[in-house]
């Protein structure tokens, strides 16, 4: 049956209704979801009889998209997790587990059993951060014969509405005009509120440092934690998954404290590096200088206010450089709040962008990481155990192959949404569709981020030993990349040749012999017929 909470251990039976309050009424249940583990949130404030929190492990979200195995098990034990800290504090929680008999594995259906279970009287929800379950809950509210209401999660700094208010009807939403504007609302690395510290508002030039291996990349000083018997339940119940699960020493946080304490290592040892290196590959460090927050901001364990708080303070007290510092802040004030006013604008008609009207399958390397192209096993093979890779990896090697080679923008966006613990789809889906498949036609990005086998090779040591040439846009060694990107511009030029952004390119492909230009295509379709065995 489905569980109630008890004092620091969940029990194994659903209690009837008179056990859990002592006078029999639970006037309001109110639903808390995956990406909603924020003990901070006002709802928690106090405890209240008349009240009972519901969290269910349900397989509409585990199956609505095959997801890694590391982003199941983290979700489910933060939930579990924070259903004994709501009980600790003396809150009603009726938690429903993956394998409960009476879980249907349906959120509607469970709710309707929750209110007719208990003398449920109002239903409260706090707003999802999906379309999907934005749109499910509504239908939901609307044909309940009880009130309902919808509360803010508190989370973010902006309303989903604010970017579609500044941009309005334009073509083109650029982020750098919305984190500009949020660094004076929000007075974040501002002299008088006026002017940004250090005189510009962008050092991103200054990111871009390869790796040589030093400084000396800090221990991985996360917990470790056993989650063996939740992943046994989660196989036994059927859910599918991909990569490797790592259940028995498993280091993503469980709760706020261990996301804090993450917090506070990046602070000291990860961000006085950080903006040097954060757009640098290496296979010596999967993770480099990055502080792995992700999942514990996006499901809401720590407070992205929080978070660029204690990165000023890094700088005022000179414990990190303005480029590290102002690199870090533009993902979470700027980027991150960017993507989801995109998101929301746009949505549902966005999912289904494709502007290129590329259309190839995924090739099973995707799911294995088993290609010789050392780039892309390094990066895929990452994601695969890891359930992580940052950001050039995911836009500079993965995205980059995806768009050249013309994968299918929703086979893309689905791989990303299900690979990467921290991918939800209101922060994954404008990343993959905009910035990296360019599906959008230049909503989001200015242009299409792809590059030949250089920018690989100046950013990482992949191309070191790998059985492709990196300097060969010909020929049966020559590094896929580099003939898959002239042909991109070739095949697309009626679309992009009026971009300002890629007049150079465009030059520079006008200047090759039409019989390199022939020899360059040759090479580009040979890859693209036998893609699975590269």
């Amino acid at each position: 049956m489905g569980e109630t909470v008890g004092l620091g251990k969940i029990l194994l039976r659903a209690l009837p209704p008179s056990a859990i309050n002592g006078s029999g009424i639970m006037t309001t249940l109110r639903l808390i979801l995956g990406d909603q583990i924020n003990p901070l949130h006002s709802w928690f404030t106090r405890t209240d009889e008349s009240v009972i929190y519901t969290l269910m492990e349900i397989r509409q979200e585990t199956d609505y998209v095959l997801h890694h195995a590391q982003k199941v098990i983290a979700i489910f034990a933060a939930m579990r997790e924070f259903a004994r800290h709501l009980a600790t504090q003396g809150h009603r929680v009726h938690y429903l587990k993956i394998d409960a008999p009476d879980n249907s594995q349906s959120l509607p259906t469970n709710l309707d059993d929750l209110i007719e279970r208990y003398p449920i009287k109002r239903f409260e929800y706090q707003l999802p951060d999906e379309w999907r379950l934005d749109q499910q809950l509504q239908t939901y509210c609307r044909n309940l014969a009880i009130p309902s209401q919808a509360c803010d999660s508190e989370h973010f700094y902006t309303r989903r509405d604010e970017a579609i208010e500044l941009f309005g009807a334009r073509p083109h939403w650029l982020m750098e005009m919305f984190y500009r504007r949020m660094r004076v609302k929000h007075n974040v690395l501002m002299q008088d509120n006026r002017r940004p510290i250090g005189g510009q508002w962008n050092f991103d030039h200054d990111n871009r440092k390869t790796w040589p291996g030093t400084p000396v990349v800090p221990d991985d000083k996360r917990p470790h934690h056993d989650h063996s018997a939740l992943w046994h339940t989660i196989v036994s119940t059927g859910v599918h998954s991909f990569g490797e699960a790592d259940a028995d020493d498993f280091r993503w946080p469980l709760d706020r404290t261990e996301a804090l304490m993450q917090l506070d290592t990046f602070m000291t040892q990860g961000l006085p590096y950080f903006g040097d290196f954060q757009d640098a590959m290496n296979r010596r460090s999967w993770r480099l200088f990055h502080s792995l927050l992700s999942f514990s901001l996006n499901t809401k364990m720590l407070n992205p206010r929080e978070v660029v708080e204690r990165t000023e303070i890094a700088y005022c007290q000179g414990h990190a450089p303005l480029a590290a510092v102002e690199g870090f802040i533009r993902q979470i004030l700027g980027w991150r709040e960017y993507v989801r006013g995109v998101y929301w604008a746009k949505m549902p008609d966005y999912a289904m962008q494709n502007h290129f009207g590329h259309d190839r399958p995924l090739p099973p390397w995707f799911w294995s990481g088993e290609t010789s192209m050392n780039c892309l096993a390094a990066a895929i093979g990452q994601s695969l155990q890891y359930a992580y890779a940052h950001h050039i990896q995911r836009l500079m090697v993965i995205g980059n192959f995806s768009l050249l080679a013309g994968l299918a923008p929703d086979a893309v966006h689905r791989w990303y949404l299900g690979v990467y613990i921290d991918a939800f789809e209101w922060v994954e889906l404008p990343n993959t569709l905009g910035m990296s498949q360019f599906a959008d036609g230049g909503l989001l990005a200015t242009k299409p981020y792809v590059s030949s086998a250089a920018y690989i090779d100046r950013m990482s040591d992949y191309c070191k030993g790998c059985r492709y040439d990196k300097k060969a846009r010909t020929g049966d060694n020559a590094c896929p990349f580099n003939g898959l990107y002239w042909q991109f511009f070739i095949r697309h030029r009626e679309k992009l040749n009026q971009n300002p952004r890629l007049s150079m390119v465009y030059r520079n492909l006008d200047r090759f012999a039409a019989s390199e230009r022939d020899a360059i295509v040759r090479r580009a379709e040979t890859v693209l017929s036998d893609l699975d065995k590269l």
